[in-house]
């Protein structure tokens, strides 16, 4: 595929850098966010990463940075980091 790379792993990364879908670390694939796992993107995305956050939710790269662009957007960062979860 164009614009892939294979890592030895096996596991495949889009140009970008971002880890593609993989059953053994995204579990909650196409599953919604709750509201407990949007306080903690919110809270820990600037901090830990896409990468880190990715593997702390179960969701692809990807589906994490775009979620978290997204509430940005809308300016709903603050929101979710003042809710009293993983405080």
């Amino acid at each position: 595929m164009a614009g892939l790379a294979i890592e030895d792993d096996g596991i495949q990364y889009d140009n970008l850098g971002r880890m593609m879908y993989h059953p053994e670390f995204h579990e909650k694939h196409g599953q919604r966010f709750t509201e407990d796992e949007l306080s903690y993107l919110c809270k820990f995305y600037k901090h830990d990463g896409r990468r880190a956050m990715s593997f702390a939710l179960g969701k692809t790269e990807r589906v994490v940075q775009n979620k978290y662009l997204e509430l940005k957007k809308r300016g709903l960062i603050s929101y979710y980091q003042s809710l009293q979860h993983y405080v």
